[in-house]
């Protein structure tokens, strides 16, 4: 057909047209399931398997894919940055029964292959395309044989993690989890104790803030802060969670029927965008808008998360403050904070240019196995670990070295699409050189025991030993496989809520390198 030698002769054209057919297949829902981004893998699947079949074969450069899935691993790092050190250390024994799932399926596939008389080059092929893993397909040598099992497991080790994570997410609205609604309430104090704002929000884990205060007797409020001492009588506004704020309010005394939260005649509050890129990746405290205008940050919103702005929280370029100080003073809190929407889709250059590059020289790094051989974490990994590292430490010194959660997630999604197109097409020409092959239904019954052990031991491991929610899960399964196709269709199914990507960070650099350690050890079988 003349269709697909003129997208044979364009291939930027033929990325494009697969992003927006894709990108309208994954929004057709089927009894409220929808493929989301993953849409785009299989219209490049489907795509390229019937191009070939006419004798013309699709190729997207690997360098655009590389792109794309270095772009998207970076800033799904950059995002999950913040909570994923925090999450190891409580989370360690969630990645240990992972991998220790991966290495099962692992056995249980090669001990199945053996028995068909599989060699061992194809099993470890087919694991990369069970467990979806294209760097442990390059660990293999990208051999013919090695490539055929890879092509014929591949597709349901998409679809069947896809599975698991709708199951996962069918179950996320009784997630234990969940952020609780931050809610504001007016508390009059009745206790004598006289404890400070600061004593308090400590003694609730700083979940809590305090951002006005009337005192008993007062004509208005003023701007509360960790020294005020809370006196019998006053009344405070206290900011929080739900359950955290109700537990406040027993402890200093009742709800009060008077407003403070919309006494403007000294006060006044607003929204204001931090883009003052000296300002990033600063602790609230270190701010000094106390000390410099009688200010204080009640609340932040971070993409579509509220946060209590407690005062050793970090603020990043692109959050939306909630401000609140005296009237006067306002105009110059607006300017010290910047307020630029420009400051929301920020993607620093500089910083995350050589951040990619940082991880891309760890991901070539060539590291020695027992008995001989090497391997490397791959580019993927690389920019994984070191958007990870960013997103964290947010500042080296005075310069920030991070990006707004908005760009970051804007940045991965188009990264995604672009590596999803890149790989449906690599795939979908080689399941027709496996069925060709006739060795296919064979690598699909190896596979299909490899993918089912690895998702189904994953999902029970982290919905029913360790208890986890729906969400985080749906990132484990992502996670554990390696795909960055699973995880944007959890991401879109739950508007990129910060646990998904959490999850997926957890699991996948571990689960990679072990992935990339088991075919080379099946090799030497």
């Amino acid at each position: 057909m003349r269709v697909f030698d003129f997208f044979a002769a364009y291939p930027t054209i033929l990325l494009f047209v697969l992003v927006g057919i894709g990108a309208v297949l994954g929004r057709l829902h089927v009894k409220g399931v929808s493929l989301g981004a993953a849409g785009v893998l299989f219209a490049a699947i489907g795509l390229n398997a019937w191009s070939v079949s006419q004798g013309v074969t699709q190729e997207i450069p690997v360098a655009v894919g590389d792109l794309g899935v270095i772009v998207f691993a970076f800033c799904t790092g950059v995002i999950a940055g913040p909570g994923f050190f925090t999450a190891l250390k409580t989370s360690w024994q969630i990645i240990l029964a992972v991998l220790g799932v991966v290495v099962l399926a692992s056995v249980a596939g090669f001990a199945l292959g053996s028995a068909l008389g599989v060699a061992p080059v194809t099993i470890a092929g087919t694991l990369a395309g069970a467990l979806t893993s294209t760097p442990a397909l390059a660990a293999t040598g990208g051999s013919p044989e090695a490539t055929v099992g890879y092509a014929s497991a591949y597709v349901y080790g998409v679809v069947a993690a896809m599975i698991a994570v709708s199951l996962a997410l069918r179950g996320r609205g009784s997630d234990s989890d969940t952020p609780q609604p931050i809610v504001d309430k007016s508390v009059r104090i009745d206790t004598v104790s006289l404890p400070t704002a600061g004593e308090i929000a400590h003694r609730h884990g700083d979940q809590v803030t305090f951002s006005r205060i009337r005192e008993h007797g007062g004509a208005s409020a003023h701007v509360a802060d960790d020294e005020t001492p809370l006196t019998q009588g006053s009344v405070v506004n206290v900011v929080g969670p739900r359950d955290e704020v109700d537990a406040v309010t027993a402890e200093l005394g009742h709800t009060s029927s008077i407003d403070v939260i919309g006494e403007r005649s000294t006060l006044d509050y607003r929204r204001i965008i931090l883009s003052n890129s000296r300002l990033a990746g600063r602790s609230i405290s270190s701010l000094g808008l106390k000390q410099k205008y009688g200010a204080s940050i009640a609340r932040i919103r971070r993409g579509d998360i509220e946060l209590v702005a407690s005062p050793d929280i970090v603020v990043q370029i692109g959050d939306r403050l909630r401000v609140v100080g005296p009237k006067k003073s306002m105009r110059d809190v607006t300017a010290y904070l910047g307020d630029s929407e420009r400051g929301t889709t920020d993607t620093n250059p500089a910083a995350t240019g050589l951040g990619i590059v940082v991880g891309l020289l760890i991901g070539v790094v060539q590291v020695p196995l027992p008995g001989g051989g090497s391997f490397s974490l791959g580019f993927a990994a690389g920019a994984l670990v070191i958007g990870l590292v960013v997103g964290r430490v947010r500042r080296i010194g005075p310069v920030s070295i991070s990006m707004p959660q908005t760009a970051a997630t804007v940045l991965a999604e188009f990264g995604l699409l672009i590596f999803l197109a890149y790989a449906g097409t690599k795939a979908g020409s080689q399941i027709v050189s496996a069925i060709v092959s006739g060795e296919v239904f064979t690598l699909l019954g190896v596979g299909f025991v490899m993918t089912t052990v690895c998702v189904v031991g994953t999902y029970v491991a982290a919905r029913h030993v360790f208890r986890l929610g729906g969400t985080r899960t749906s990132g484990i399964i992502g996670g554990a496989q390696t795909n960055p196709a699973i995880l944007g269709f959890a991401q879109t199914r739950t508007d990129y809520d910060a646990r998904v990507a959490l999850g997926y960070s957890l699991i996948y650099p571990a689960a990679m390198v072990v992935k990339i350690v088991l075919a080379q050890v099946i090799i030497l079988l």
